[in-house]
């Protein structure tokens, strides 16, 4: 089983990223030959500072290993180091309906969101096949967000099959139901084009200030909150908390008590607890940064071996070889 996933070097990498990605592709590099890449062309479609891309890329890199990425296990490699996607990309994109790219949710939202549209946004769902398929991948851990691009995957791989002979392996996605959407501050799904974040690995006095400003409403302590899953703080304490602790404050919460502030003190102490050894990792890895480095490099070389052959066989089944 060939495992396939990417993330974008737009911004520092928070815990949506981490609940909704990090840490299932990290619990699969152990059950098949997993393929996971820093997707930096994407990036260009919102980052537009050439500085802050090759900064953000190396924050990434050091974030995923410290967060248990193994080099060992797992090819781990920027995705501009292997530009037969981008030739891959073309050739898909002769076959991708109009219809299917505008039916997609991220580029409708990025727009109700007033995020000015462009090109890449609108193609992004055709590079996201393209990296999938030119390593035969077979299984694509993502987000719930992220589930209508893969099957927009398996919509033009078939496609392309039918057009030009098998060519192409099917993906299947793979999502956690559990956390398939953590929500931000304010409540909507984190991202970090809404500026709604909690950073992994960000200075403790702001991630302290970020998390005891999250809204909550208008109650008093004493009055009972029967809707207590609801709320913010809660659903962002079962991914951090053991479920003992997030149980006993979600149910403190329900009959009443139990402060905000005392909520949410709580909530970031088991956050910070949550990255302690995480954040220690990633110190000892800045302090060699030419083995994060040659990490990259290496794992490039292995999958620019394999994204060649899958490019040759798609060049040659419609025609260009």
């Amino acid at each position: 089983m060939r495992i396939l996933s990417g993330i974008q070097p737009s911004g520092a990498l928070h815990v949506g990223n981490y609940f909704g990605m990090m840490k299932p592709a990290i619990e699969l590099q152990t059950q098949g030959e997993a393929f996971y890449f820093i997707a930096n062309y994407q990036s260009m479609t919102s980052l537009f500072d050439a500085a802050e891309r090759r900064r953000n890329t190396l924050d990434v890199a050091l974030d995923f290993m410290a967060c248990g990425l193994d080099p060992e296990k797992a090819v781990f490699f920027r995705q501009s180091d292997v530009p037969e996607v981008t030739e891959l990309a073309w050739i898909l994109t002769t076959l991708t309906p109009m219809g299917l790219l505008e039916r997609c949710h991220s580029y409708k939202d990025k727009v109700a969101k007033g995020i000015a549209p462009n090109h890449g946004i609108f193609a992004y769902p055709v590079l996201m096949a393209a990296d999938i398929l030119i390593y035969d991948s077979n299984v694509v851990p993502v987000g719930r967000d992220q589930k209508q691009h893969v099957e927009v995957t398996r919509d033009i791989a078939i496609k392309f099959n039918e057009a030009y002979g098998q060519t192409f392996v099917i993906p299947e996605p793979r999502i956690r139901d559990d956390v398939a959407s953590v929500p931000g501050t304010d409540g909507q799904k984190m991202s970090k084009s809404y500026g709604n974040t909690i950073e992994i690995f960000g200075e403790e006095k702001a991630l302290r200030k970020k998390i005891m400003g999250l809204v909550m409403d208008s109650r008093t302590p004493a009055e009972p909150k029967p809707d207590a899953e609801k709320n913010l703080a809660i659903q962002l304490l079962k991914l951090v908390a053991t479920p003992e602790i997030a149980k006993d404050y979600e149910d403190r919460l329900r009959v009443g008590g139990l402060g905000y502030g005392d909520l949410k003190k709580a909530l970031f102490e088991n956050y910070w607890n949550y990255f302690a050894a995480a954040r220690t990792k990633r110190a000892e890895l800045a302090g060699n940064m030419d083995y994060v480095e040659q990490t990259l490099r290496e794992s490039a070389v292995k999958a620019r071996t394999l994204a060649q052959k899958v490019l040759k066989r798609a060049r040659w089944a419609c025609g260009l070889d």
